[in-house]
């Protein structure tokens, strides 16, 4: 698992330079989480880790470049977010 989120932490940090490596991190943990517990919430069975992995990926090459002017009023992504607001 260490290996994985270290992995998408680079290819993040690659994709969007304006978060540092352990924002990253913080980020893929963060999304790897949510899409879990997400699909547990809904009922979905539980496909295993490469599945999770696909779907960071996808945000990442989807929404990566942009992360850093993210915004939201859910609690577990407030972490995420610069102090001083979005960086331009």
């Amino acid at each position: 698992m260490e290996e994985r989120f270290d992995r998408l932490a680079k290819q993040l940090h690659k994709t969007n330079p304006t978060l540092s490596y352990e924002e990253a991190r913080e980020w893929v943990e963060g999304l790897w989480e949510d899409f879990e517990s997400t699909r547990a919430k809904a009922g979905w069975e539980y496909e295993g880790q490469d599945v999770t992995e696909k779907m960071v990926t996808q945000l990442i090459s989807s929404y990566g470049h942009k992360l850093h002017e993210y915004f939201s009023n859910n609690p577990k992504f407030q972490r995420f977010i610069k102090k001083d607001g979005p960086v331009n």
